[in-house]
């Protein structure tokens, strides 16, 4: 699919697809493209070329089943401040036509879940950045849908809340809700996603599952270096490959042991260190450069 803003081409020919019961991760810095992909899968944002479909339905004719059958947690805090915590869950669900008493059943138990009916009767506006987010994934599940679409749900939050949140949406995926998020946080989508794709400037660079994008483009484990003549010169020599990350030397092998022996006995170094391999290295080996934040 693909979606242009005037010359920009936002989304550029991306091709993927969703198991039912997943949790699928768009990886990548901002402007990458992975909300303008989510606000097509949304119904929000048309596309201009390609074919998308979400439930075996088009999402150029078939809006409303769609919709009805999905939950989106924004990007932006995006609660009603005149309403309290439960209002704001009642008011939505009318939305969806759910009868009052299913209504109540519903915001009951979804308090419950996102661990704030002691703030039911609170104004949204008094409510911290974790609990607005939980409340806005409450809000999302209102409908009990079979799609839950998350775009950064955890962004801006401290490493509690983040955690906090993460478990929820781990209690979501047991219950066979299919997930679809978008995080440029690295250890988020290796915690959360059975597959993801990593996407820069429209594209999608890579795809499949965490740890077997890992494995495949940078091993099991990462030696690092300082980043001396020396040393460049001795690696050389060794034949061994490597890239070079400001003041630090960093090489990929699935052989930390023997090659640290090597690396050891044949350079002159201050400091090695090795440990594992993770999403990070595989986005700074192919794109050569840190996430934009």
């Amino acid at each position: 699919m693909q979606k242009k803003f005037g010359e920009l081409i936002a989304v550029d020919g991306i091709n993927f697809s969703v198991e039912e019961g997943e949790v699928f991760g768009f990886l990548g810095p901002n402007g990458a493209g992975k909300t303008t992909a989510m606000r097509m899968i949304q119904c929000v944002s048309p596309i201009d070329g390609g074919e998308l479909e979400v439930f075996g339905r088009d999402v150029n004719t078939h809006q409303r089943e769609i919709k009805e059958k999905m939950g989106v947690v924004p990007q932006e805090n995006n609660l009603d401040p005149d309403f309290t915590v439960y209002e704001n869950l009642f008011v939505y669900s009318r939305y969806f036509d759910i009868p009052k008493q299913e209504s109540e059943k519903r915001i009951n138990n979804l308090l419950k879940f996102v661990q704030l009916d002691e703030k039911r009767d609170v104004m949204t506006n008094m409510l911290s950045g974790g609990m607005k987010r939980r409340l806005i994934l409450a809000r999302a599940l209102i409908n009990n849908p079979r799609l839950l679409i998350l775009d950064e749900p955890t962004v801006g939050l401290d490493p509690q809340a983040r955690h906090l949140l993460w478990d929820k949406i781990k209690s979501l995926k047991e219950q066979n809700v299919t997930i679809v998020l978008t995080t440029h946080y690295l250890e988020e989508a290796a915690y959360l996603c059975d597959r993801l794709v990593i996407m820069d400037y429209g594209k999608i660079l890579i795809k499949g599952k965490p740890m077997d994008i890992v494995k495949k483009y940078i091993g099991s484990d990462v030696i690092e270096v300082d980043n001396t003549p020396s040393v460049i010169s001795c690696l050389k020599n060794i034949n061994t490959s490597y890239d070079v990350l400001n003041s630090t030397i960093q090489v990929y092998t699935n052989e930390p042991k023997n090659l640290t022996d090597s690396l050891m006995k044949e350079c002159e170094f201050e400091k090695i260190t090795v440990r594992s391999a993770t999403l990070e290295d595989v986005f700074l080996k192919l794109t050569g450069r840190k996430l934009r934040e």
